[in-house]
């Protein structure tokens, strides 16, 4: 009797461990970096993190719409640089030296910033296309569009007068979307992370609420049977690349605002952590299974990664290291779990 207690017990703790893992290892990384410098825990490294996760949380919330479908998208991170480009051009100081448009009249902050997303839905668009329409598989559709998005910035640019110089000047109404902060001192709460939870929650509500978030998941878990039960792949599969491609869109409007500025190459291999954020937190490679709040709580373990190693002053390869270490301890645990559900 006591034996079939104690095996329960070692079933409850296993099946425990399993369904929290992420939010275990999360505990642990910060437990250990702090004990080896207590100031880790400070407010301004909280701030700094959370800032640094903010733009990677969107990209990854975009990234996940497309692993539950059990697709992929290699091109998230060139998308980031072309719409990062596209809003730090139309959006410099006038009396800027070096100004991308110099011609270009004062311009309502906000339309800059939708143009950009619009462009990067339109990225998405093109994906969506070409994989439920020409029925190109997922990782290959992406790998096309993450080359031609880059050289289409490249081109751009490379136009007259900029010539491929780093665009700066940016003004102080668009910088404040990723330097400002609402409240005062220790209070204040960065925008660019209240721009990051509202777009989480919006996520959330069209994973957990609507129709189109049934139907992705329902895609991702068996697309044949999706079929059958009357839903039309093809449609929902152009608007998750959409939304995905307008959640890009937005981070590289922020990842230009928080620095202060863009080049062609930005968010170069950004794909590759979003990827790796959203596997870590929970979302299968296999489709059909995925959460905000693991792919939320994934950005953050890779954002402590590299933050928090890099206080303690461990080499970037040795991060490089952990990081590749942890992607593939959570590819095998996500199989395994996959394996014994068969």
């Amino acid at each position: 009797m006591l034996s079939m207690k104690k095996m329960g017990g070692g079933k409850a703790v296993q099946s425990f461990t399993t369904q929290y893992a992420i939010y275990i290892v999360l505990v642990l990384l910060v437990i250990g970096i702090t004990i080896y410098n207590p100031s880790f825990l400070s407010i301004d490294s909280l701030r700094n993190i959370l800032i640094q996760s903010s733009t990677r949380a969107i990209i990854a919330l975009g990234v996940a719409f497309i692993l539950i479908t059990a697709g992929t998208d290699l091109s998230a991170g060139r998308i980031v640089g072309l719409t990062a480009v596209v809003s730090a051009s139309m959006l410099q100081t006038e009396n800027y030296a070096n100004r991308f448009f110099p011609d270009l009249p004062h311009l309502n902050v906000f339309i800059p910033i939708l143009l950009a997303i619009i462009v990067g839905l339109v990225c998405g668009l093109v994906n969506g296309l070409v994989v439920a329409k020409l029925n190109v598989p997922p990782f290959i559709a992406t790998l096309g569009t993450m080359v031609a998005v880059y050289g289409i910035n490249s081109m751009y640019f490379d136009m007259d007068p900029n010539n491929s110089q780093p665009i700066g000047g940016l003004r102080r109404d668009f910088t404040a979307f990723g330097s400002g902060s609402i409240g005062a001192g220790t209070f204040s709460v960065p925008y660019i992370v209240l721009v990051a939870i509202f777009v989480a929650f919006i996520v959330w509500v069209i994973f957990n609420k609507t129709k189109l978030g049934k139907n992705m998941y329902a895609i991702g878990g068996n697309v044949q049977a999706a079929k059958v039960s009357g839903i039309h792949v093809a449609k929902n599969l152009i608007y998750i690349y959409m939304i995905a491609g307008a959640l890009y869109g937005l981070a590289g409007v922020l990842e230009a605002s928080r620095t202060g500025g863009a080049t062609n190459n930005y968010g170069n291999m950004y794909e590759l952590d979003a990827i790796a954020a959203c596997v870590v937190g929970g979302v299968s490679t296999t489709g059909g299974i995925g959460t905000v709040p693991g792919v939320m709580v994934g950005v953050l373990i890779f954002s402590i990664i590299n933050y928090g190693l890099t206080f303690i002053g461990i080499s970037p390869y040795w991060q490089l290291i952990f990081k590749g270490l942890i992607i593939v301890a959570a590819v095998a645990f996500d199989m395994r779990k996959y394996a014994a559900k068969k």
